[in-house]
């Protein structure tokens, strides 16, 4: 495969970029593995502090010389605004923290959160070689800089009229996140239920509708759907969940072994682990909590609540509690596969099917 008109950004040997991870989920060891074999690396650095990314993107400069992103996600609006009932929330999770052992977060956690503007001062001055965003428009003052610092910047649509926006406001290049896509949901200007188009009717439609390099994503998982994808004009495939279930991830092992299940292949969307829409297997605590989907309250605050639940299912391997974030296509996944060996049965499987970015087609007159 070649690396279509992504490569005339950076320097890729595939079109095949690794979905930023969020949460713990990401790891050096991953990004590097994937930038290593071809593909873009990336890291999902949302909760990391601006030190934390100073330091991250050192890291991965001195791993590898190959080019990577660093991901974040834009606040959205009336985020963390107004008076929250704290004890309230506490206590709706009260039986969870009991039964795994751990303590509520504290009001200081709460405040703790990372400042997105700081965070995006320390990801400009450490100077990624790409900057991906999602769930809104960069700032007018990261673009600037991007360009200036010969950053490559890629936003995340999840409808034609987010990629047309993000195109005018100065990203290099557009993700169309299809709702089969695992991980949180990306709407940034309707509603996520009002946003959910999957992701063979969203390429095609973003393809035609924008000029830059459009890199599919959702639902992606062999070399059959990177060569479908790429027939209807995209220029890369994004793939998060085939990834997620490398060795090399941050995922806990009782969440690898959940991926690649009979049980994967059920997935839903669910905003009680942060507050966010985002889609996962269902597990025990997604149905007994069910009826609150409407009430927990917005990011960051159901986050933090729920890290120290999220944090001791891991340790404890009690996938019952754990967000067990996957795609449509988690079916195929293949727990504890090599990155590198998975990168490289993706490119092959797609080459022996005749893949190739086949890229937008020729404009015709009207009438």
């Amino acid at each position: 495969m070649r690396p279509g008109r992504l490569g005339e950004l950076l320097p890729l040997d595939l079109p095949i970029v690794q979905g930023p991870f969020g949460g713990g989920l990401s790891s050096v060891e991953l990004t590097v593995a994937v930038s290593e074999g071809g593909g873009l690396g990336s890291y999902g650095a949302h909760v990391l502090a601006p030190e934390g990314i100073s330091t991250l993107v050192a890291r991965l400069k001195a791993a590898t010389d190959r080019p990577f992103a660093v991901n974040l996600w834009v606040p959205q609006e009336g985020e963390g605004a107004g008076p929250l009932d704290l004890a309230a929330h506490t206590e709706r999770l009260r039986p969870y923290y009991a039964e795994l052992g751990v303590t509520a977060p504290t009001a200081a956690e709460h405040a703790a959160w990372p400042d997105f503007d700081a965070q995006l001062d320390a990801l400009l001055a450490a100077a990624p070689p790409a900057v991906s965003l999602v769930m809104g428009l960069p700032p007018v003052r990261l673009v600037t800089e991007a360009r200036r610092r010969g950053i490559v910047l890629i936003g995340t649509a999840t409808t034609v009229a987010e990629a047309v926006a993000l195109e005018a406001a100065g990203v290099d290049a557009v993700v169309a996140s299809g709702s089969d896509a695992g991980g949180h949901r990306g709407a940034f200007l309707r509603p996520v239920r009002e946003s959910l188009v999957g992701t063979f009717s969203l390429v095609p439609q973003v393809v035609d509708a924008v000029a830059v390099p459009v890199v599919a994503a959702g639902g992606i998982a062999d070399g059959r759907g990177v060569a479908a994808a790429l027939a209807l004009g995209a220029d890369a495939v994004q793939i998060g969940t085939g990834f997620l279930a490398a060795r090399e991830s941050g995922a806990s092992p009782a969440h690898r072994r959940a991926l690649g299940t009979p049980e994967a292949r059920t997935t839903v969307l669910t905003r009680l682990f942060s507050g966010r829409t985002a889609r996962g297997i269902p597990n025990r605590f997604v149905r007994e909590m069910a009826a609150h989907e409407e009430h927990v309250p917005p990011y960051p605050l159901q986050n933090v609540l729920m890290r120290p639940i999220r944090r001791a299912a891991a340790e404890q391997e009690r996938p019952e509690y754990l967000n067990l974030w996957a795609g449509q296509a988690a079916g195929l996944s293949r727990p504890g596969v090599a990155a590198a060996e998975f990168l490289a049965a993706l490119a092959a499987d797609a080459d022996g099917r005749g893949a190739g970015p086949a890229g937008p087609a020729p404009a015709t007159a009207a009438g």
